[in-house]
């Protein structure tokens, strides 16, 4: 009988000790590790061919193959950094402001270090997160591009990328996202890059459209897009790609990610209803070039939002990113004065601080969405308000001084008649198309 007790007892224990390890032990879900690695291809797909051929589209033609060469080696070009030294500052804990070098070249990270997700206990593989965040960092620094476009040097722009690259998209991004984040230990909110991304790259490229001047015969010559059905395609490629760069912030294939991918799908699909219907309204004609731009600000706007409002306040913040992103382009832009080629500013900019700031409105469970009961839209909206203001200045006071520098050491600018030409033939001796 004694015998029989003792094997019963011990039955009970091993059935215990297996659920109490479980509570305890670490997830590496296959489900998670699967959707990230797709999730980072879907990013990839938006900067190349994505934003390649939506930059590409709207500039002349004898500048098509430079702003492709650009977008594909500055994305190339941020991938390398960040596995270089970009993921150890950007996501070590050492400040506020700025992380630290244990991790540069990579150093400890191996394919058994794991990575944190949202939930506790659960993880993934540490290469996954780095090679997901470096396409973040690699598209992050081809938006700016847009802004000088069919004028700069070669040279300068990837100058400028590293310089700009190392000392505003670094310490923003662990100011928002990495551990002991300034702006995250004050409460921000920014799911996939609202700050990080589109705002920080917005007002690089206002600032380089600035410094490097105005196009040759810009306000005076036409300079219409070559291919707006390049740029129609782009933008569905960008669209597509979106998926990835919003609904893979979630990090887990989980009921978060699913709420970041319908409000990507509604609000796109609402900013392009509503930019072409402003465009009806004060131009008279709905254009592709606008819907096709409605689509890209109603994805920026959402960005900073997608994990945390419900799909009506998600519809309303794409009606609103529509017509507002029109009027970034269109009226903002003539008030500033730059020669933003392709509208970095007003787009992913303007888009960036209405979605920053509308994501302090509707995360409020009152209006659909995921805040806490004592969630306050007034102090959440103050606090995504100041988190725009640091983005803005800082990254606005690195770019000026990153362009200043590249200016003194290679110039920023190409000769006159390289510029009339057209970059294609002046910087890389290809043409786009046969004569």
């Amino acid at each position: 009988m004694k015998a029989i007790l003792s094997l019963m007892l011990a039955a009970l224990v091993g059935l215990a000790a297996p659920a109490h390890a479980q509570d305890a032990a670490v997830i590496v879900d296959k489900g998670d590790v699967a959707w990230l690695m797709t999730a980072t291809l879907l990013v990839v797909f938006m900067a190349v061919p994505g934003l390649a051929l939506f930059y590409g589209g709207m500039v002349r033609a004898k500048n098509m193959l430079s702003v492709l060469m650009q977008v594909m080696v500055v994305f190339s070009l941020g991938v390398v950094l960040w596995a270089l030294y970009g993921y150890s500052v950007a996501f070590t804990e050492a400040s506020p402001f700025v992380g630290g070098f244990s991790k540069v070249f990579l150093s400890g990270v191996t394919i058994d270090t794991l990575a944190d997700t949202f939930t506790d206990n659960v993880k993934l593989p540490e290469l996954v997160f780095v090679a997901f965040q470096a396409t973040f960092a690699g598209i992050t620094c081809a938006l700016v591009v847009g802004s000088f476009a069919e004028r700069i040097k070669f040279s300068a722009v990837l100058l400028f990328t590293v310089i700009w690259f190392s000392f505003s998209y670094l310490p923003i991004c662990h100011m928002v996202w990495g551990p002991g984040g300034y702006l995250l230990g004050d409460g921000a909110l920014d799911f996939a890059g609202g700050t990080v991304v589109h705002i920080n790259a917005g007002v690089a490229g206002l600032v380089g459209a600035y410094l490097v001047g105005k196009r040759i015969g810009y306000g005076r010559e036409a300079m219409a897009p070559h291919s707006l059905t390049m740029t129609m395609i782009g933008a569905s490629m960008l669209w597509v790609g979106w998926f990835g760069f919003n609904a893979g912030s979630n990090l887990e294939a989980t009921s978060g990610a699913a709420l970041a991918f319908i409000n990507t799908l509604a609000a796109t699909a609402a900013a392009t209803l509503s930019w072409i219907a402003g465009e009806a309204i004060f131009k008279g004609k709905p254009s592709m070039l606008g819907a096709a731009s409605g689509a890209v600000a109603g994805l920026v706007a959402i960005t900073p939002a997608c994990g945390s409002v419900g799909p009506m306040g998600a519809i309303v913040i794409g009606l609103l990113s529509g017509v507002i992103c029109l009027w970034g382009v269109n009226g903002l832009k003539r008030m500033l004065g730059a020669d933003d080629s392709l509208d970095v500013f007003g787009v992913h900019g303007v888009g960036g601080i209405l979605g920053a700031i509308l994501t302090g409105v509707f995360t409020a469970p009152s209006l659909g969405g995921t805040g806490g009961e004592d969630f306050s839209i007034a102090s959440q909206t103050w606090i995504q308000t100041y988190s725009v203001l640091v983005t803005i200045g800082w990254s606005g006071v690195v770019s000026l001084v990153a362009f200043k520098l590249v200016d003194m050491l290679v110039g920023l600018r190409v000769a006159e008649d390289e510029e009339r030409e057209g970059l294609d033939i002046a910087a890389h001796g290809e043409s786009a198309y046969k004569f």
